[in-house]
Formats: structure tokens, C-alpha cells, sequence
């Protein structure tokens, strides 16, 4: 039987050390705290920073949500699951950074279960992290994505390269035939070989984030930027809000259940922007962004 106690207890404490890390690593703004309870039952914990030295608008946020019925955003792809109550919990967070030369990163690990009277409960472990730059350098791709591959561990050598396929395809959008980003790691629905080996590798996805961002963070936080690297900062960053809300799973998850708008929509920018027919200029960065970078390409 899966330990949800157990999982709760590691998904607080994520929250706790990443909040930490990226504090000591921004040295201006704190996470303020909002404590929420969900009136069909749970609540969570929003931790919000703006206006750092180095992060713009970030969230980290754990919930721990329960109702009697899965919404349609669960069962459309799990049809198993209808008329059976749900419990879910994770830790979910979004970074933008001020400076366009850094990217935005985004991680999440989820735990579900899905329980039914006179039925074995069905339960799986979810999530993954990737990475979002609006100016592409060769060793930031590379050097997150070996952290990518070493977070794999505990499931082998095959996991990589099937949860790294898992978010290029996940991570696309659709109607602009492009991705949001450089990817990482997706997977969903995990609940073999058994459960303590799913957690280890739900542990170790959300225990990887910051070794992947961090230095990346400290490394393009000082970089000299221009109006004009701004403007396509904000142009991009349309684009990841037209995922979010067209295709996050997470988000339609958290709308459909009645879960809290304000920290659903945590992930969103707070300056974005839409030029009509926008057109990068050939031979430039911004081109060589959409040309080279979100190509999904083997980075390791």
C-alpha cells in the first residue's frame, strides 16, 4: 500500500529547501507565505517572491486536495478512474527571472490516488522539470540536461531517454508547431515496479531542480541586457502562457476541481507581451532561439 504520509511529509520539505536555496541564491526578496484551505475539501501552501534581485515573479507551491469525484481532465485519459474519490498532493513552482539572459524553470512532482469501496486503490507519482530560455547557450542545455539524466537514475538507463522524449512531446504547442522550451524530464502515471521505488524516483526529480538551476541562475544573473532583449523576453513568455493555458494538464487539473485560481495561476509572468505577426530577423539570437535551441536535439 502506497505511504501517503510519507509523501506528504517529503513534498513539505522540498518545498522548505527549495525556498531556501533560491533566497540565498536571489540575496534581495523573501517568499511570503499564504496558507489556504479548499472548501471540497484540503487546502495547501503558496510561497510567492517578486521583485528580487534576480527573480522577477516566482511561485512554490505544495497542495494536498481531495474530493469524492476525479475531474475530466484525469479520467479523459484514465477512464478507469471515474466515480472513484481522489486524494492529490505535490509541489509545483515557476521561476521568471528579470534578466532575459536567464531562463524561466518550472518543476513539479505529484502523487495521486484514486480509491473505490471494495476496490485495490489505484495510485502513480508524476512530474518532471525543464527549462525555458529566450537566449540559447549550449552549455546551460547540456549542463541541465546531464542533471536530467542523473535524477533518471533511480529507475536506469532506459528512463532517461523515455522521459526526456516524454517532455518534448509534452511541451509543445500545438498551433504554434514549436516547443515552450529545451525540455528535461515529463513522466506521469508511475506506479511500477512498486511503490518505493516510484517515490525514490519521484524524490530524486524534485531533489535535482535546484542542482540544475542554480548555477545556471548564478552564472547569467550578471549579464548586460538591452531594451530590445526585453521585448522579445515578453514575446516569449506569451507563448509559455499560451500553453499553460491551452495545454498544462496541471492547470486544467487545478480549474476543474475548484482548486485556487490565484495559486493555479501562479505560474504566469507578470510582463508578457503579443506583437501581431511577429518575425525574428534572420541571423539573429532571437532567430537562432527558435531555429537551433527548441529544436529537440540529444543534449548529453
Amino acid at each position: 500500500m502506497p505511504h501517503v504520509s510519507r509523501v506528504k511529509e517529503y513534498l513539505l520539505n522540498l518545498q522548505d529547501r527549495i525556498c531556501n536555496e533560491l533566497e540565498a541564491t536571489d540575496g534581495q526578496s523573501k517568499f511570503i507565505t499564504d496558507q489556504w484551505q479548499r472548501e471540497q475539501g484540503g487546502g495547501g501552501r503558496t510561497r510567492v517572491i517578486t521583485d528580487g534581485g534576480i527573480i522577477e515573479k516566482g511561485g512554490v507551491n505544495f497542495s494536498h486536495v481531495f474530493g469524492d469525484s476525479m475531474p475530466a481532465s484525469a479520467t479523459a485519459h484514465r477512464p478507469e478512474l471515474a466515480g472513484r474519490s481522489f486524494k492529490a498532493m505535490g509541489v509545483s513552482l515557476v521561476i521568471h527571472p528579470h534578466n532575459p539572459f536567464v531562463p524561466t524553470s518550472h518543476m513539479n512532482v505529484r502523487f495521486f490516488i484514486a480509491e473505490k469501496e471494495g476496490h485495490e486503490p489505484v495510485w502513480w507519482f508524476g512530474g518532471g522539470f525543464d527549462l525555458t530560455p529566450y537566449y540559447g547557450f549550449q552549455e546551460d542545455c547540456e549542463h541541465w540536461h546531464l542533471i536530467s539524466k542523473k535524477a533518471c537514475e533511480p529507475l536506469g538507463d532506459a528512463a532517461y531517454p523515455k522521459y526526456k522524449q516524454w517532455c518534448d512531446d509534452y511541451f509543445h504547442i500545438k498551433h504554434r508547431n514549436e516547443q515552450r522550451g529545451i525540455g528535461g524530464l515529463f513522466f506521469d502515471d508511475l506506479n511500477l515496479p512498486d511503490f518505493e521505488t516510484s517515490f525514490e524516483f519521484m524524490k530524486s526529480v524534485g531533489d535535482h531542480y535546484t542542482k540544475g538551476i542554480i548555477p545556471i541562475l548564478e552564472k547569467r544573473k550578471n549579464t548586460e541586457y538591452a531594451a530590445e532583449h526585453k521585448a522579445f523576453q515578453k514575446i516569449r513568455r506569451g507563448r509559455y502562457v499560451e500553453f499553460n493555458l491551452v495545454y498544462d494538464r496541471g492547470t486544467l487539473f487545478g480549474l476543474q476541481t475548484g482548486g485556487r485560481t490565484e495559486s493555479i495561476l501562479m505560474s504566469l509572468p507578470s510582463d508578457v507581451g503579443w506583437e501581431y505577426n511577429f518575425q525574428t530577423k534572420k541571423g539573429s539570437e532571437e532567430e537562432k532561439l527558435t531555429d537551433y535551441y527548441l529544436v529537440p536535439k540529444d543534449w548529453v
